[in-house]
């Protein structure tokens, strides 16, 4: 499905409207932007990883990769939507709604991380503030190792 491009914003000013955040809010995409999960997926085929699989619907969660035989999930989590305690923040606009709206997603990443763990799956969760680190092997590919070799 094609996303419809967003109306030019002058200044933030524009967020202050229901609508104008709406349609900004829409247009972001759960799944396949490049600012996150195609820079782990880009980094792990450069790293030679191999047997994951994008999107399982058939576990609890819906992980963004699954590696199946090694019973390893990967969680690729935005800051802003998923409460990150390093760099996330509610607006100032709607903090009553953003707040709850933030607080729902971490509950449903919890309780989605108990129940894979209940099924004895491995959950990675890397971080959009980690994926702007340049390292040789960032901290988040050491756990994937690790988590890859149990």
């Amino acid at each position: 499905m094609r996303k419809r491009a967003l109306p030019a914003l002058d200044t933030p000013r524009e967020f202050d409207t229901t609508t104008a955040r709406s349609i900004n809010m829409r247009a972001i995409m759960s799944t396949g932007n490049t600012t996150t999960e195609a820079r782990v997926v880009k980094a792990l085929r450069a790293a030679g990883i191999t047997g994951w699989r994008r999107h399982v619907k058939t576990i609890g969660g819906t992980p963004d990769l699954v590696f199946r035989s090694e019973r390893v999930v990967v969680f690729i989590d935005g800051c802003y939507w998923h409460g990150c305690p390093k760099c996330g923040h509610i607006p100032k606009t709607n903090a009553t709604y953003w707040r709850q709206k933030i607080t729902r997603n971490t509950t449903r990443d919890r309780r989605n991380r108990a129940t894979l763990r209940r099924a004895g799956y491995s959950v990675i969760r890397i971080w959009e503030h980690e994926l702007k680190r340049r390292h040789p092997e960032p901290a988040w590919l050491r756990r994937l190792h690790r988590a890859l070799a149990h």
